[in-house]
């Protein structure tokens, strides 16, 4: 069965569809304009028109699982942040709930449940990030939380690992979260479970299982 990926057009969301595709893991990327259609189709990946501030229900017609890796970015105010990272979320996790979708991986953040001791302007993301997780846990669905540290650029390694104290850093590439991200969409056993992502020295298999 298919993947629906939300947020497929951010940096995250672009690396995982690629991975997937690359592996044969069927996914279906949801953007928000016809725009955002061209890189996608030039990979062969599905897509869906659809926003989180509007109608998806249909985005999740012929999937079984939800990754949700939208995020309202770093140039918008607390207003998007609430109605994307917090709201957009809470409309997908209930979505998926209604319509028996069988998992639901979520890239949070690490501390997301400790938002007052982010920097200030983080606050906002942070307690969207720590709401959203709380319902995720709370609904009737599997789900997987991944929460990565601070988000890089650099190349993957596929290794990590899972705390400061193994990792001596809170940083993590974006690339290695999507390896992540792949690795778990495949291992359809983990239910109920959390992950902090940083760089790290272990295998990615061996740090996930």
């Amino acid at each position: 069965m298919k993947t629906l990926v939300i947020g497929a057009n951010g940096k995250i969301g672009r690396q995982f569809c690629e991975l997937a595709r690359a592996a044969g893991h069927p996914v279906r990327a949801m953007i928000r304009d016809s725009d955002q259609q061209a890189w996608f189709r030039e990979r062969g990946i599905d897509t869906v028109i659809a926003d989180l501030e509007g109608p998806i229900r249909h985005a999740f017609y012929g999937c079984d699982q939800v990754v949700f890796a939208a995020g309202s970015g770093p140039r918008t105010g607390p207003d998007k942040t609430l109605l994307i990272d917090l709201n957009g979320a809470v409309r997908a996790i209930d979505m998926a709930v209604e319509l028996g979708i069988s998992r639901f991986l979520m890239i949070s953040a690490m501390r997301a449940e400790r938002p007052l001791d982010a920097p200030e302007k983080l606050r906002p993301y942070m307690a969207a990030k720590h709401a959203a997780d709380a319902h995720l846990r709370a609904a009737r669905l599997p789900y997987v939380i991944l929460k990565p540290g601070r988000l890089t650029d650099d190349a993957a390694t596929e290794r990590l690992a899972t705390s400061l104290e193994e990792a001596g850093d809170n940083r993590v590439s974006r690339a290695n979260v999507a390896h992540a991200l792949l690795h778990l969409a495949e291992d359809r056993a983990q239910r109920r479970r959390e992950h902090i992502l940083l760089d790290g020295r272990r295998a990615l298999a061996e740090a996930l299982a």
